[in-house]
């Protein structure tokens, strides 16, 4: 039986797109893989190499997530985001988990379902005014 309690604010979105991260963003990006996303961090993956970052290290990372309309369309948003490492796991012998809590949050809740979001209703129809 699990006795941990969930301590997420906000639902995650799962994603699986490319993450560019580095220790500072004028040193050359090193690319993982992302798992999972929200408004006030994210987790990716990374090669066990010297590049992985370890607990307490500031990285800056570099991704696109979708962001969805009322419709269900959506539009890729490119965000540049830092942070610290705040959990290192291992994943294999060649991966690790990186999760990293941003210093400044996204702008909107990428998790949320779109039904979540505030309904912006639809635009009033008119009737033609010419015969």
């Amino acid at each position: 039986m699990s006795t941990t309690s969930e301590r997420r604010r906000e639902p995650r979105l799962s994603y699986n797109w490319p993450i560019w991260f580095a220790q500072d963003a004028s040193e050359e990006l090193s690319q993982g893989q992302m798992v999972d996303v929200s408004s006030r961090g994210a987790a990716f993956t990374c090669y066990a190499d010297e590049h992985c970052p370890h607990p307490g290290q500031y990285v800056t990372a570099r991704f696109s997530i979708p962001q969805y309309g009322p419709d269900d369309s959506f539009d890729m948003v490119d965000f540049i985001r830092s942070g610290h490492v705040c959990r290192v796991e291992g994943v294999n012998s060649a991966l690790r988990r990186i999760a990293i809590q941003f210093t400044e949050a996204l702008p909107f809740c990428p998790g949320a379902r779109r039904n979540d979001t505030p309904h912006v209703p639809a635009a009033r129809e008119f009737e033609p005014t010419f015969p």
